[in-house]
């Protein structure tokens, strides 16, 4: 039960992550205006990262018993989200702010290539359960 449960947990995580990654967020850019997608996405990102905690310490919890190793990357996409909603998200809102497009590109390449890892290390936690 609870390795169906970790599976479970951590394929959603997966999902979600490339989900909002590559679908909403190119999605809003096509389908919006500038002016009013830079906002909706600005009000979403902080409910995905919420995501991605909980996401990532549930399933570290239901990988606890069976995959320690995994539990510990899970752990650590929880942990290192942490700073990225509380510190670097708020930099990047006010780089935005502020019409800093230098600050703002270096900030967003930067929270761009953590959830990319994170992408990786969910989809590494995934593999894991078939081999």
């Amino acid at each position: 039960m609870m390795t169906t449960l970790a599976l479970l947990t951590t394929a959603l995580l997966f999902g979600g992550m490339v989900l909002y990654s590559f679908g909403f967020a190119a999605f809003l850019f096509t389908a919006l205006p500038a002016e009013t997608a830079g906002p909706t996405i600005r009000r979403a990102f902080p409910h995905f990262y919420l995501f991605v905690i909980a996401g990532a310490g549930l399933s570290a919890v239901f990988l606890a018993p069976t995959d320690p190793t995994s539990a510990a990357i899970m752990v650590a996409i929880a942990l290192t989200t942490i700073p990225t909603r509380q510190i670097l998200m708020p930099a990047i809102n006010a780089a935005t702010d502020s019409g800093d497009k230098r600050r703002f590109g270096m900030l967003h390449a930067l929270s761009v290539v953590i959830t990319l890892i994170h992408i990786v290390a969910a989809a590494t936690v995934l593999h894991r359960f078939i081999g």
